[in-house]
């Protein structure tokens, strides 16, 4: 490879659609698709990068004013392609517009994140190298993921019952899980709670301690309960869990819980950026962090945030939303490069039946994911698939992922609260 550099000269942003299972969570519910925004990252080498993200329709904008901001920008210069970003964004980085509950992650790392990842995929096809390479080079040969259980309805309202069945009680939370390990292998397990009375919460978990006496247990109900609840369940599930997720609401919240806790607290939701750090670290709120390069501004950045932990002896995993494979490909790849990786990676992967990528790359076995070897991410765009779920987007009318609207137009006495118990 010459010295010369590698100029972007287009990026190509492609909202998607694909189904979603009607999977509850304390703020409502899945609605029938997801969005993800596709990016590809043309260059005057004639290679192009992948990157995948959030699609909701200010992300969008904020994307493509990026977009154009960037063009001309060499790929192996990140530094001065998020500072192009920032300078574009200047005094929109309000962090609203994204999916999900989080509310205060950058809005410029989160615009950066896929044109990050699919600059890293163009280094690795100009280098011939994988991009855990270009991350310092992988540690581990395959990636462990968790088993991701969900309380779930069969179907959504007038849709025919999907393959899962509904999971409401805990029988039916562990007939979820034995079929989801049965297929993948998984070796660790993670409940979405914040979703039934915390006393139903901890005899699901139970039934799993029952069921897989082995496998680590989580426990994640979205900050849905006070300090007070939280302790009780934490005091309660003493030995059964790995770790507690999010229990409550805020930093001095957690760290309430923290200090009675006989498990180790995690977040993804009140640490999720760098100026976050700090305030944790010194309140001693979280023990562990749930990483997500789709906020933490990429995989670089990503491998920031991973030596931060490790100097304050944080755990490090990570957390997963609705993705397709682009997304699962750069997660593998950064965490093949991550060291202290200390705990199994989240993933939303059972529960899609779609993809923008050509399959056969990505699998599980005995719950991992083999890094891949060949440059770049490894993946490589299907074009048909990518258009069919474009249109999916198109027709489905959804523009804005909205767990709680959806849910109120089914049920129009849902309230939400943080915390409910």
């Amino acid at each position: 490879m010459s010295g010369r550099p590698i100029r972007i000269t287009r990026a190509r942003i492609t909202p998607v659609a694909f189904a979603d299972p009607p999977l509850l969570n304390t703020v409502g519910v899945h609605q029938p698709y997801a969005l993800r925004a596709i990016v590809q990252l043309d260059t005057d080498a004639g290679l192009t990068g992948l990157g995948e993200t959030y699609a909701d329709t200010k992300h969008l904008e904020r994307l493509t004013a990026a977009a154009d901001a960037i063009v001309g920008q060499d790929v192996f210069a990140v530094n001065a392609i998020r500072a192009a970003i920032a300078d574009r964004l200047h005094g929109d980085d309000a962090a609203v517009g994204t999916a999900g509950m989080i509310t205060s992650a950058s809005a410029v790392d989160q615009v950066l994140s896929p044109f990050e990842v699919a600059c890293l995929d163009v280094q690795g096809h100009a280098t011939g190298r994988p991009v855990s390479d270009l991350l310092g080079g992988a540690v581990r040969d395959a990636v462990p993921f968790s088993a991701y259980l969900f309380y779930k309805w069969a179907a959504h309202p007038g849709g025919e019952p999907d393959g899962w069945g509904e999971a409401l009680y805990p029988d039916q939370l562990v007939a979820q899980a034995q079929r989801m390990i049965a297929e993948y292998g998984f070796t660790a397990i993670k409940q979405k709670g914040g979703v039934r009375p915390p006393e139903e919460e901890m005899a699901a978990i139970e039934a799993l301690r029952v069921a897989f006496p082995d496998h680590p247990l989580r426990l994640d109900p979205n900050a849905a309960w006070t300090p007070e609840t939280s302790v009780k369940v934490a005091t309660g599930l003493a030995g059964v869990l790995e770790y507690l997720e999010d229990p409550t609401p805020g930093l001095d919240g957690m760290a309430d819980v923290a200090r009675q806790s006989p498990m180790p607290l995690a977040t993804n939701m009140c640490v999720v950026a760098f100026d976050q750090l700090a305030p944790a670290v010194a309140k001693q709120s979280v023990g562990v962090v749930l990483s997500d390069h789709h906020y933490w501004g990429g995989l670089q950045r990503s491998r920031l945030l991973a030596g931060i932990c490790d100097t304050f002896g944080l755990g490090l995993s990570m957390h997963s939303n609705s993705h397709l494979g682009i997304s699962l490909a750069a997660m593998v790849q950064l965490a093949a490069a991550t060291p202290n990786l200390t705990y199994a990676c989240d993933t939303h992967w059972p529960w899609k039946t779609e993809d923008v990528v050509e399959p056969g790359v990505l699998r599980f076995v005995d719950g991992a994911v083999p890094v891949p070897t060949t440059p770049g991410l490894g993946v490589r765009i299907d074009e048909d698939s990518l258009a069919a779920l474009h249109e999916q987007y198109l027709r489905c009318g959804i523009r804005d992922r909205d767990d709680t609207g959806y849910m109120r137009s089914i049920d129009p006495t849902f309230r939400v609260g943080s915390p409910r118990w």
